[in-house]
């Protein structure tokens, strides 16, 4: 018996670029930017951030909840209410079918733990304890699982992945083999993060953080922006298709070479394996891939090492690439599943993105990214790379369908 083929038929995104999945399609094309000061709370860091141009409270209006609910969750939730409703999972629907919800996250609630430590520190009487109750990364999940309602959904497989930057990338792969496995028929996947002080501070000891606008793959590149956001996709297999995918995933692959807490191998051997691993599972050879959507941080060992990579895995016939961190920040756990939106987008609507910021080649590599928005092309395989600390690398396949939903009668 052949293993369930599995299909994106639903994304959403929020980020600091646009609300939705449209206003982050519309940014891109123009070739704009989410980066600026940040305004969420007071820091000492003079560094540009993507944030969402929201508050908590007007989240809070959006989503349709009340209560206190961090930041991530909040983020997490509106993102993953659009991308249920491009899917049409209704209530109904959801009944009928195993459905599950399988999200990540690198910070969890530290939105609101850091308001509570402040004055509890001060004085162990004060402090709002119900800004701790969701701390914990699997504290978001369980929350936006709950406003979902697949919480009541019966037989719903609900959990949390937090394995940093490519945190939402491997959301994203679990929930597929829960659909090959045949545990599921349906699942929300993907990522949140908000920004707060403990990541700016947490990166900036780190000495990665720039304090210009991030250059990825550029010679002169000085550091990573951070940003926030979310985003999520649907998969499905192909029997409880609700409308017409937009693209199937048939490839994927995570590989850990824990060379380094926090940095690649020179010679990007994790995402090397993790590149080829993806291809061949989705059965295609490595010149068929129209656009790889790259991690690229815009710091100086992450751009090289997936650099080397790329020219391992492709030679001197590397596909068109690109990194939109320059356009959205690096949003972390959220990382891998807005991008993976993002190609699940540019497969249907035929368009690369651009590249901000970029001028000089790398020496080591000369390998030029795409500068510019580029739309009308054939997209038939895009690869999306998410490479996160500690040397975990996942790398997605996403391919062109030609597979479409049963028609709908009305009895």
């Amino acid at each position: 018996m052949s293993k369930p083929r599995i299909f994106v038929t639903g994304v959403g995104i929020i980020s600091g670029i646009g609300l939705d999945a449209e206003e982050n399609m519309t940014m891109l094309t123009e070739g704009k930017h989410g980066m600026a000061n940040i305004s969420l709370f007071p820091t000492a860091l003079d560094v540009p951030v993507s944030e969402v141009k929201l508050t908590n409270e007007e989240l809070k209006d959006i989503t349709d909840t009340t209560g206190t609910l961090p930041r991530t969750a909040l983020l997490g939730l509106h993102a993953a209410q659009e991308a249920m409703r491009d899917a049409d999972l209704d209530g109904l629907y959801m009944d009928d079918i195993r459905i599950g919800f399988i999200s990540a996250t690198s910070t969890g609630g530290m939105d609101l733990s850091e308001n509570f430590y402040t004055p509890f520190r001060e004085n162990n009487l004060k402090g709002k304890l119900r800004n701790i109750g969701l701390h914990d990364c699997g504290g978001i999940s369980d929350a936006i699982a709950e406003a979902l309602y697949i919480s009541e959904c019966y037989r719903a497989i609900i959990t949390t992945i937090s394995t940093a930057c490519s945190s939402a990338a491997n959301a994203i792969m679990f929930g597929a083999r829960l659909i090959r496995s045949g545990q599921l028929d349906a699942v929300v996947v993907g990522g949140t993060d908000a920004l707060c002080r403990f990541t700016m501070n947490g990166f900036n000891s780190l000495q990665i953080l720039s304090k210009e606008h991030c250059r990825p793959f550029d010679q002169n590149r000085t550091g990573l922006n951070l940003g926030e956001g979310a985003g999520y996709l649907v998969l499905q297999n192909e029997k409880d298709l609700m409308n017409d995918p937009y693209c199937e995933l048939t490839g994927y692959a995570n590989v850990n070479e824990a060379y380094h807490q926090t940095a690649s191998s020179p010679e990007g051997n994790g995402p090397y394996r993790s590149m080829c691993e993806a291809i061949m599972m989705a059965g295609i050879l490595p010149e068929e891939i129209s656009y790889i959507n790259a991690h690229g941080t815009g710091t100086p060992s992450n751009d090289l090492a997936e650099s080397v990579a790329l020219k391992r895995v492709f030679g001197d016939k590397i596909p068109p690439f690109s990194s939109v961190k320059a356009s959205i920040g690096h949003t972390l756990g959220a990382a891998g599943g807005i991008e993976a939106a993002l190609s699940a987008l540019a497969i249907r609507h035929g368009v690369l993105y651009p590249n901000l910021n970029f001028r000089t080649p790398m020496e080591e590599t000369g390998l030029k990214p795409i500068p510019v928005f580029l739309d009308d092309i054939e997209v038939n395989h895009v690869l999306s790379n998410s490479f996160g600390f500690g040397g975990s690398n996942t790398s997605l396949l996403f391919s062109k369908t030609d597979v479409t939903a049963p028609p709908i009668y009305d009895l």
